[in-house]
């Protein structure tokens, strides 16, 4: 199975993110220069699949991620010192999914468009402006994330996904989460690493449709193995196999000689020596 070595120097920021392998979820690390760092597998993106994968890696500056479960809290419980950058594209995605690209509201429209604005905030004085916008659209709008409709059993927020567009800009602004990147001039995305790690094992696996999930979770791993490892020095991988002398004495007859089978001379089976698919062309017409 390719490992890497583990990791020894500490860089400023590492970018994350998970890809799914069949009913497996990958969880890979990579630097800013996509030097891949440490990969864990898990059932999901939960905190102690993240925590598992913080640990073999040393406290970074800044986290950039997507926004995935349970990265926050593992940052929190492994690397308190570490500061987390939500990907921004991805939020401006979640905000184009509650809302679409053509809101009928006008409070829609507005909130995408402030959205959509997170793209030019560089300095410390547009982030402030830009939470100032935010500020003036709950002012303007909020209330309309408070009504409900009843149907004399049940109730449920009319405006459900504006409710969820605003929820999600607020609760990243007030945790500090999206805009890591002035401070730190750290990446603003997790791009790169879907961009040139993610999809190089996506193609990988398209190019061999029909492996079993076990080889593809190999595919994958010699991927990023490889991604390190120049093609000449991963024989320097291969373990040895175990000498006659470390063969475990007592261990059962038939596991330790496995004798040549007998090769039939005659009997029922078929050969192609006996010309049985020596056909060409249509049904051997031609």
């Amino acid at each position: 199975m390719p490992r890497l070595g583990p990791v020894t120097t500490t860089h400023r920021q590492v970018l994350v993110d998970g890809i799914w392998i069949g009913d497996w979820c990958l969880l890979i690390a990579v630097t800013e220069k996509l030097e891949v760092l440490a990969w864990q597998w898990s059932a999901g993106e939960t905190t102690a699949a993240w925590s598992a994968l913080f640990e073999r890696i040393p406290a970074p500056e800044v986290v950039v991620c997507d926004g995935g479960s349970g990265i926050a809290s593992a940052v929190r419980k492994t690397r308190p010192t570490t500061k987390v950058q939500r990907c921004i594209f991805h939020v401006q995605m979640n905000i184009r999914r509650h809302l679409t690209m053509n809101p009928r509201s006008d409070a829609a429209r507005r909130l995408r468009k402030l959205s959509l604005q997170l793209t030019d905030v560089r300095e410390p004085q547009d982030a402030i402006q830009w939470q100032l916008k935010l500020e003036a659209w709950w002012q303007a709008y909020g209330h309309l994330t408070k009504v409900r409709t009843y149907d004399g059993r049940k109730s449920w927020f009319t405006h459900d996904p504006l409710r969820k567009a605003w929820n999600l800009l607020f609760r990243l602004s007030r945790d500090g989460t999206l805009f890591t990147y002035v401070e730190h001039s750290n990446a603003r995305t997790t791009s790169p690493l879907e961009g040139g790690i993610n999809s190089g094992i996506r193609a990988v696996l398209r190019s061999h449709r029909g492996m079993p999930e076990a080889h593809a979770k190999r595919a994958a791993e010699w991927f990023l193995t490889l991604h390190e490892i120049p093609i000449d020095r991963a024989h320097e991988l291969i373990t040895a196999a175990p000498t006659e002398s470390e063969t475990p004495i007592d261990l059962p007859a038939r596991t330790q000689a496995v004798e040549a089978p007998e090769i039939s001379l005659y009997d029922t089976s078929l050969s192609a020596e006996e010309g049985l698919w020596n056909r060409s062309g249509w049904a051997g017409r031609s």
